[in-house]
This record gives C-alpha cells, sequence and structure tokens, in this order.
C-alpha cells in the first residue's frame, strides 16, 4: 500500500510524504507505483524548475520513500507557483486512488 500525507498549514500545502509500494503488478511492472512516483517526482522537478527554488527533500530507503518540505521564507510569487504545482499534484494522486484505492490511501496532516 502507498500511503501519501499532504502537510497543510494554514490552506497552503507546505509538503508531502509518500511511503510504500501498491504491489499492483510484479516488480518493474507496477502501473499505481509508477504513476506515483511519476506524478510526485515530476512535481518536485517542476518545483525546483520553474520556482526557482530547492525544498527540503529526504528520500531512501526500500519502502519507497520520499519526504519533501517547503521553505517557510518563501516569496508570494514563489509560493503561488508552488501551491499551484502541489495542488495539480494533489488532484492527480487522489484520480489514481479513485480508480485504484485498494493500493494508494491519501491523508492531510
Amino acid at each position: 500500500m502507498i500511503n501519501v500525507s499532504m502537510f497543510r498549514s494554514q490552506g497552503s500545502i507546505t509538503g508531502f510524504e509518500i511511503s510504500g509500494h501498491a504491489e499492483s503488478g510484479p516488480y518493474g511492472h507496477d502501473l499505481v507505483c509508477a504513476a506515483v512516483s511519476a506524478v510526485s517526482f515530476g512535481t518536485v522537478n517542476a518545483i525546483m524548475s520553474l520556482c526557482e527554488f530547492e525544498p527540503h527533500v529526504e528520500q531512501g530507503g526500500e519502502s519507497g520513500y520520499i519526504k519533501i518540505t517547503l521553505p517557510d521564507d518563501l516569496k508570494i510569487p514563489d509560493h503561488s507557483k508552488a501551491q499551484t504545482l502541489l495542488e495539480g499534484m494533489q488532484v492527480s494522486l487522489e484520480t489514481i486512488e479513485h480508480d485504484y484505492d485498494q493500493y494508494i490511501k491519501i491523508s492531510h496532516r
């Protein structure tokens, strides 16, 4: 099971944490894991490229772990762009969850 936690403060997404494996198919052919990885890593790459800052990233281990947190001191334009990208990521992950809820769960903290 993939567990996604979206971090929010005062209505804004401040980061997210993803861990686990979907195990919806054989290793290397797990479409749910591939989709979640593509959406989450694509979002992080877009934030770094389009917002011109690097979020704090923790990743590794065999549990498919990644945790991203935004800096507290973002300028308003960068914060706004990052929010749009993160909200888009959340919508994409919710779409995956809707179709594959036995493999992915999203929570909010």
